[in-house]
C-alpha cells in the first residue's frame, strides 16, 4: 500500500530532514441511490459518500512551476500559473489546476507547487472521482495556506471555477456530499437550494453490506441517448408550465400525474412520470429509513429501477439481470442500478451472513452476457478531511 506522503517526498526529492512543508488531504467517493436522473438545478438525491478516497498531497517549489504527479499511474503533468487553463492531454491534472485556481483567485501567495494524488474511487462508473480530486487539492491548499475558508466556501469557490474552466456546469450536490458526508448517513441532497436537507442514520450498518457491481457493458452513444432524455423533460417541464406559471417538477409530486400528464405526448408523459415520481420516492425513502423500515424502503428502491427500466428507459438487459438476481438473492433489503445508465453499475444492500451466497450467484453473469463483472464492497463514509500539515508525514495516513 502507498504511502502518499512518502511518494510525494520521492517523487521531488524532498529529504525528510528538509524544511519543506507538506499538506495532505482527502475526500471520498459518492453514491447516488435515488434521484440522479433528470435535468440540473432542481434534483433532490439520496446520496452517501463512500469509503473509496482520493488523497492529495502539496508542498512548495523553488521554482514557479506546478507539477502533478499521480502515483498510482506513474503519470506526471506540468503548468504554471499563467498558463492554468483546461488541456485536453492533461487529463487528471485538469481537477488540480480547479483547486489552484480558486485559491489564486482569492489572492493566495500561488507560486510554484508540487502535487501528487493518489486514489482508489473506481473509475468511470459514476462515483465522482474527479470531483473528490478537486476537494482533495482544496482542502489540501487549505491546509498549506491556512486559510480561513468555510468548507461551504469551497463548495460555491468550486462549482463556479469548474463551471469556468471546462464550459460546463459542475453538479453541485456532488461537491456537498463530498465535503459534508457522515459516517454511516444517508443524506437527502437538495441541487435546488445547495444544501444537505436531511442526514438519516444507516438502519443498514450492522448487519448489511453494500456491493456496487460493474456490469462492464460498453456505453456507446450514452451521451446522446442522454441530451435525449434531457430534451423530453425539458419538454414536459414546458407543458406543466402551461399548466401552472413558473411550475417545476418536484410541484407534481403529491398531485394525480394521471390528470395532470394524461393529454401529454406519450414519450415526453413516460419521461416526466419518472421525474416527477422520483420525487415522490425520495421523501418516502427517507421517511422509511428513519422509520427502519426495511421492506418499505426495499420496495421504493425497487420501483425506482423499475421506473428507470420501464419511463425513463436507461437500463439495459444486463443491469436488469444483476439487480434481479439481487432482489431474489436471501437477505437482500434493496438493489437498483445506479448512474446514467445504459449499462455502468448496479448496487445492492446484502445482509452480511449471505453475502458470500450472493456472490457466487453473479457467477452466471459472464456465463451468460460475457462480461465478467466487477464487485465492489464499501461503506458510507464521512466527508473530507485534512489529514497532515507537518514536515515529516507519519506511517499511519497510509492506505
Amino acid at each position: 500500500m502507498l504511502d502518499i506522503g512518502l511518494a510525494h517526498r520521492n517523487e521531488y526529492d524532498l529529504e525528510p530532514g528538509q524544511p519543506s512543508l507538506i499538506s495532505i488531504a482527502e475526500a471520498p467517493g459518492r453514491v447516488h441511490f435515488l434521484g440522479e436522473q433528470g435535468g440540473s438545478n432542481a434534483g433532490l438525491f439520496l446520496s452517501a459518500a463512500i469509503d473509496r478516497y482520493v488523497r492529495v498531497a502539496v508542498s512548495a517549489r523553488k521554482d514557479n512551476s506546478l507539477r502533478f504527479f499521480a502515483a498510482d499511474l506513474g503519470e506526471r503533468k506540468r503548468s504554471t500559473l499563467i498558463n492554468l487553463k483546461y488541456k485536453r492531454e492533461d487529463r487528471w491534472a485538469n481537477y488540480l489546476k480547479v483547486a489552484i485556481q480558486v485559491f489564486a483567485d482569492l489572492g493566495f501567495p500561488v507560486r510554484g507547487l508540487n502535487f501528487t494524488v493518489l486514489g482508489n474511487i473506481p473509475q468511470q462508473i459514476a462515483l465522482a472521482s474527479s470531483t473528490a480530486m478537486e476537494i482533495a487539492a482544496a482542502m489540501a491548499l487549505r491546509g498549506f495556506f491556512n486559510a480561513q475558508l468555510t468548507k461551504q466556501d469551497l463548495v460555491n469557490k468550486l462549482v463556479n471555477t469548474h463551471t469556468i474552466m471546462f464550459g460546463k456546469a459542475a453538479l453541485v450536490v456532488d461537491y456537498l456530499i463530498g465535503l459534508f458526508a457522515r459516517k454511516d448517513q444517508f443524506l437527502v441532497v437538495d441541487e435546488l437550494s445547495q444544501s444537505i436537507v436531511k442526514k438519516i442514520k444507516s438502519p443498514l450498518s450492522r448487519h448489511y453490506q453494500l456491493f456496487f457491481i460493474d456490469s462492464r457493458v460498453p456505453r456507446m452513444g450514452e451521451e446522446s441517448e442522454l441530451d435525449f432524455r434531457l430534451a423530453d423533460i425539458q419538454k414536459g417541464l414546458t407543458l406543466l408550465c402551461q399548466k401552472q406559471e413558473g411550475a417545476s417538477f418536484r410541484d407534481f409530486a403529491t398531485t394525480d400525474l394521471m390528470e395532470v400528464m394524461g393529454d401529454f405526448p406519450e414519450k415526453i408523459r413516460r419521461r416526466s412520470m419518472h421525474i416527477v415520481q422520483e420525487f415522490r420516492r425520495i421523501y418516502d425513502a427517507g421517511d422509511a429509513l428513519e422509520r427502519k423500515e426495511l421492506a418499505a424502503f426495499a420496495r421504493i428502491i425497487i420501483n425506482s429501477h423499475e421506473s428507470l427500466r420501464d419511463l425513463y428507459e436507461v437500463s439495459c438487459p444486463e443491469v436488469d439481470w444483476l439487480v434481479k438476481r439481487a432482489q431474489e438473492a436471501d437477505g437482500a433489503a434493496a438493489a437498483r442500478m445506479t448512474g446514467h445508465g445504459f449499462g455502468g453499475c448496479t448496487y445492492a444492500f446484502i445482509r452480511s451472513d449471505m453475502q458470500e451466497e450472493y456472490k457466487k450467484r453473479l457467477e452466471d453473469y459472464e456465463r451468460i452476457f460475457g462480461f465478467r463483472p466487477i464487485v465492489y464492497q464499501v461503506k458510507p463514509a464521512s466527508g473530507s478531511r485534512l489529514i497532515s500539515v507537518q514536515e515529516r508525514v507519519h506511517a499511519d495516513i497510509a492506505y
